[in-house]
């Protein structure tokens, strides 16, 4: 990793400042390695990036916001509970958070798994800044995307429960191309 420049701690607690605003895109960073948390805080913060840390997977899953807008960035290798233990427990809850590893080493079987459970970066270590700062702004793009679709779909699916019997009746024959005029005739 690049060494960014020298800045006083913008942030001081990570979790607070992250916390404020709810609907604010968040960087959860889980990895084992503290000089590895710490140049990541020191990145995000430089950047501007709201961040959470966790040392572990079983902290990450008891304590996180899983719910908030943003990425998650995960390190493969960890003692306890691997990443893609975590990714795993993750698409068992039904989480949709983006899911970017960090591995120091390639490991192409790894990295394959990881990418069929639906991660959608694998980033080894030593990284470019720049490069990782990119990866994690497409990441959070994908997921805002992604909840506003759901969102929508919520918001459709709730209109449409509001409908009588006759108004559902009148819908589905106009989504299947039938005219105003031949519904009326029909009805």
């Amino acid at each position: 990793m690049e060494e960014s420049p020298d800045t006083t701690d913008i942030m001081s607690n990570d979790q607070a400042s992250a916390a404020t605003n709810p609907q604010e895109p968040v960087v959860l960073v889980v990895d084992d390695d503290s000089s590895m948390r710490a140049a990541l805080r020191r990145l995000l913060t430089v950047a501007r990036i709201p961040v959470e840390m966790f040392s572990s997977g079983k902290e990450f899953l008891a304590k996180a916001n899983l719910d908030r807008p943003g990425c998650l960035l995960l390190d493969v290798s960890m003692p306890e509970m691997s990443g893609l233990q975590v990714q795993a427990q993750l698409n068992q809850r039904g989480v949709s958070l983006p899911v970017l590893f960090l591995t120091g080493s390639s490991d192409i079987p790894i990295a394959v798994t990881a990418m069929r459970e639906g991660a959608v970066d694998f980033v080894e270590k030593p990284f470019q800044n720049d490069d990782l700062l990119a990866r994690i702004r497409r990441a959070i793009a994908h997921h805002h995307l992604k909840r506003k679709i759901c969102d929508e779909r919520q918001l459709a699916l709730q209109r449409l429960s509001t409908l009588t019997p006759r108004e559902t009746e009148v819908l589905e024959l106009a989504v299947v191309g039938n005219t105003t005029k031949v519904i009326a005739r029909d009805f």
